[in-house]
């Protein structure tokens, strides 16, 4: 997206929450949107790897109704594109070897998306081992990179980066029980230019502050919302805290 290479060159740092329409009920997601205008994110994503009840643009319709922040769909096939969105992760899984998620969903989805009116967001995605097997991991077939080979995420990277890709995504997944480790997103950061994204794991806004620190452009915190009422407020201060720091330095 324009605007997070505008973050990435700028220094300032972002933050998005990513709704699944299976995971939230409509007067959570109401409730929780209406919270973000006390606790600000720059974001919503809105989407996942396995959604059975397609009511993506009933929740963006929920979204817009209480809040001006740019929603981009999150998607895990074609069926999940939604035009009333701003924008799409146009999602090439590099850190797989599945030909479907490197390029066969795309060539479906891609006549979809010249209709829609989307902004294309197209986004090297690369799993990291989270010490669980995510949904994605799953349904894509393929191994996450390994938590501890940062050097191979970054050659990963490089080469989504050589191939055109505007966007960088380590994801360790819903549910994980680790972060993609700042060790990592350092050596990702040392090794492109593009904005970085970070999710799966961030449950504290000291994991947060380190992510950003090591060099991720943007975090992603989806359903530790729900469990840690909490944590928005957390991860909203450290992004704040870390975008003053840039400002004052």
């Amino acid at each position: 997206m324009t605007t997070l290479r505008h973050y990435r060159l700028s220094g300032r740092k972002a933050l998005a929450v990513l709704l699944d329409p299976d995971k939230i009920e409509q007067n959570a997601l109401s409730d929780l949107v209406v919270s973000t205008t006390r606790f600000p994110v720059d974001f919503f994503l809105v989407g996942g790897s396995l959604v059975t009840d397609y009511v993506h643009k009933e929740v963006i319709a929920t979204i817009r109704r209480h809040s001006q922040t740019p929603i981009i769909l999150f998607p895990g096939n074609p069926t999940h594109i939604e035009p009333s969105a701003d924008a799409i992760l146009f999602l090439s899984l590099i850190s797989g070897r599945n030909p479907e998620f490197l390029i066969g969903q795309h060539v479906i989805a891609a006549p979809l998306l010249k209709k829609s009116g989307l902004e294309i967001l197209p986004t090297g995605y690369m799993l990291v081992d989270s010490g669980t097997q995510t949904t994605v991991s799953y349904i894509s077939g393929t191994m996450p990179l390994p938590h501890d080979k940062p050097g191979v995420a970054a050659c990963t990277a490089m080469a989504g980066e050589m191939l055109g890709l505007k966007l960088i995504y380590l994801d360790a997944g819903s549910g994980a029980r680790w972060a993609v480790s700042p060790i990592m997103i350092a050596a990702v950061r040392a090794a492109v230019d593009l904005p970085i994204i970070v999710g799966g794991g961030i449950n504290s806004g000291e994991k947060a502050y380190e992510a950003l620190k090591a060099g991720a452009d943007m975090i992603v915190v989806g359903n530790g919302i729900e469990q840690n009422p909490d944590l928005l407020p957390q991860l909203s201060a450290a992004v704040r805290e870390f975008n003053q720091s840039v400002v004052q330095a």
